[in-house]
């Protein structure tokens, strides 16, 4: 079975976001991959374990993204290829999704893409819906668990995990999977993993290289960034003789902030 897994850079969760001269940034916090995207990656070995066949970890990004796909090599991916292009420095979700289909399509054709829920720098969570749409794939997201996948019928079937509780839905083959932690535990890479990983050669592919050329805009901008004003809190105790005198004493209070 051919698998894709789709991953992302991010800052570290620890990381604190400011706005410095109108743009935002997080300082000099550590880059990782995307820590739902360890749970997709896991998600996608395991699948290999079963099924057979290969994983290729595929990402979008910037020069530092290398280290990410270098994670997903150590822990077991078979290769790796990052999407590089100054074109994509300001991508919204559209254009990324766009890119990362005709990178799949540029592929052995997959049976199988895995994502993870959503990235936590962002955290839009539509990445993997946005492909699967791209791809004329079924989406199938939120998925806690694969009870059954059958590569010779092209059938899958999914637990996915809702506030209400877990839902099952089917679908075919080839399918885009998006996961949440609750479906593994994902592996520490291994020593020879990691080593490997350290020697390898990640091919790079440009806009032009995946078939997208011409001028690409993304739907959404930010042309000014702004930091919200701080404020100070203060607490304020209103004592009465009773719960009624209170109550009339803090609706008073209220009025008087124009609060009701």
């Amino acid at each position: 079975m051919n698998i894709v897994v789709c991953v992302k850079q991010t800052t570290d969760t620890a990381a604190t976001l400011s706005v410095v001269d109108g743009e935002a940034s997080y300082g000099d916090a550590a880059l990782v991959l995307n820590p739902w995207d360890e749970y997709a990656v896991e998600q996608a070995l395991l699948t290999k374990e079963a099924e057979g066949g290969k994983v290729t970890a595929l990402c979008l990004g910037p020069d530092s993204a290398e280290d990410a796909l270098k994670q997903a090599l150590a822990m077991g991916c078979d290769e790796a290829v990052l999407i590089l292009d100054a074109v994509f420095e300001s991508a919204d979700t559209l254009v990324v999704s766009r890119a990362l289909a005709a990178g799949i399509e540029k592929l052995d054709p997959p049976e199988l893409v895995f994502f993870g829920k959503s990235a936590v720098d962002s955290d839009t969570g539509v990445m993997g819906p946005q492909v699967a749409r791209r791809l004329g794939w079924p989406s199938l997201n939120l998925v806690a668990a694969i009870p059954e996948l059958d590569a010779s019928a092209k059938t899958i079937t999914v637990e996915r995990l809702l506030e209400e509780g877990r839902q099952i839905v089917s679908g075919r083959l080839p399918a885009v999977v998006s996961v949440v932690k609750e479906i593994n535990e994902p592996r520490y890479p291994s020593f020879m993993g990691i080593r490997k990983a350290s020697k390898a050669e990640i091919p790079r592919w440009s806009a032009a290289d995946v078939g997208l050329s011409g001028q690409i805009q993304p739907a959404l901008s930010w042309p000014e960034i702004l930091a919200p004003e701080k404020s100070e809190a203060v607490c304020e105790l209103i004592e009465g003789g009773d719960a009624s005198e209170i109550a009339r004493k803090l609706v008073d209070r209220l009025v008087e902030e124009k609060v009701i």
